[in-house]
């Protein structure tokens, strides 16, 4: 089988390092917080040429914390793409806070920045713009329109670690950047993992007490917190990767423009910003008959997968939230199919999913 993320094959090539790694810090019982967490998270905000940022427990608590920090509560309003996973509206209820969905652009997906003013009302806080697929939003107005109206601006990166947008790095723009490290991440630990990266000192040292009981040091509870902290293992096993992911990024940008020039004639696919340096966490392309698609792949050995097959906004929880027409998240639904792309995918496999799908896609 030609798995979607070919996790087995990427363990295999650093399990030395991994398995050396973890006896060490297992030795000193290293568990929790030290050298091995905090060496990650200076490594990981200097690579993303910032400042401030620290690890947490997934990148679902990366929202919710990030949006605990900037001081979002229940009588505030959120925008945020529908075409996303479930966690990013799952961040803004916890706080107590309403999402306010806007439509995508049917170029790459992300939200649709001509539609964000329409949505703000006088109890609009926060904008989250989704670097969906790896391909990161159209910042520039997107900045623009959160210092107009003097909203915050939370990147929601777990999808595109170190994606650019004209030269700035994904989650580095705003206020606070969120990452996740889930395993079929970019770069994924192995289990639960999550990052954020702020551009105030304050804002920072907020999250970094709610993620640990409210705590900077031991018993120094100065506010209500919670455990979501990023454990030593997780943290070692990313050290690793991070050396990696600019050779795996590489990779998956290679894998994805010889899809394209097989595909992009007579398919719809994702076609990035110029101004965006892509990372191509999924490769999407839209077909008119899906479940053949997916089923003659299945045959072949090919996985294939649909992110994701239900906007949040049509989802149980959620439906009585939407308030506004999103046409274009809503014909994508039955359309888009993910197919095969990782650093690890091999060129002869490549070729079989393509010749698989030619076969039987119908645009």
């Amino acid at each position: 089988m030609i798995p979607l993320c070919n996790l087995q094959r990427q363990y295999k090539s650093l399990r030395k390092e991994i398995l050396s790694k973890i006896d060490e810090l297992s030795k000193k019982s290293a568990y929790i917080g030290g050298n091995y967490v905090s060496s990650f998270e200076n490594d990981f905000v200097k690579k993303n040429r910032a400042q401030y940022g620290t690890g947490c427990a997934s990148g679902t608590s990366a929202l919710f914390i990030a949006l605990k920090s900037l001081g979002i509560s229940s009588k505030d309003e959120i925008i945020v793409p529908s075409h996303t996973f479930v966690a990013t509206v799952e961040a803004i209820i916890h706080t107590g806070a309403t999402p306010v969905f806007v439509d995508i652009n049917p170029v790459d997906y992300t939200i649709n920045s001509q539609l964000i003013k329409k949505a703000i009302t006088k109890r609009t806080k926060a904008i989250i713009p989704v670097h969906i697929y790896g391909t990161m939003c159209d910042m520039e107005t997107i900045s623009s329109i959160a210092k107009q109206y003097n909203l915050k601006l939370i990147e929601d990166s777990a999808q595109s670690h170190f994606a650019s947008f004209q030269g700035t790095f994904s989650g580095t723009i705003g206020d606070v950047g969120t990452f996740s490290f889930y395993p079929g991440k970019n770069m994924g630990a192995h289990g639960d993992g999550g990052f954020m990266i702020f551009k105030n000192e304050k804002d920072l040292e907020i999250a970094t007490r709610l993620t640990n009981h409210g705590k900077l040091k031991k018993f120094d509870h100065e506010l209500v917190g919670y455990t979501d902290r990023l454990d030593a293992i997780q943290a070692t096993i990313l050290s690793i990767k991070l050396k990696k992911i600019f050779e795996w990024s590489s990779r998956r940008r290679k894998l994805a423009k010889i899809y394209d020039n097989h595909f992009s004639k007579n398919f719809k696919v994702i076609k990035p910003s110029p101004k965006c340096t892509p990372v191509y966490h999924l490769y999407v392309v839209e077909v008119s008959n899906r479940d053949e698609v997916m089923e003659t792949l299945q045959r072949d050995n090919i996985q294939t997968g649909i992110h994701y097959p239900d906007p949040v906004h049509l989802l149980k929880p959620y439906k009585k939230l939407n308030k506004n027409a999103l046409p274009i998240t809503e014909k994508i639904r039955n359309r888009i199919l993910s197919l095969p792309l990782c650093p690890e995918l091999k060129d002869k496999e490549q070729k079989k999913v393509i010749d698989s799908f030619l076969k039987i896609a119908e645009p």
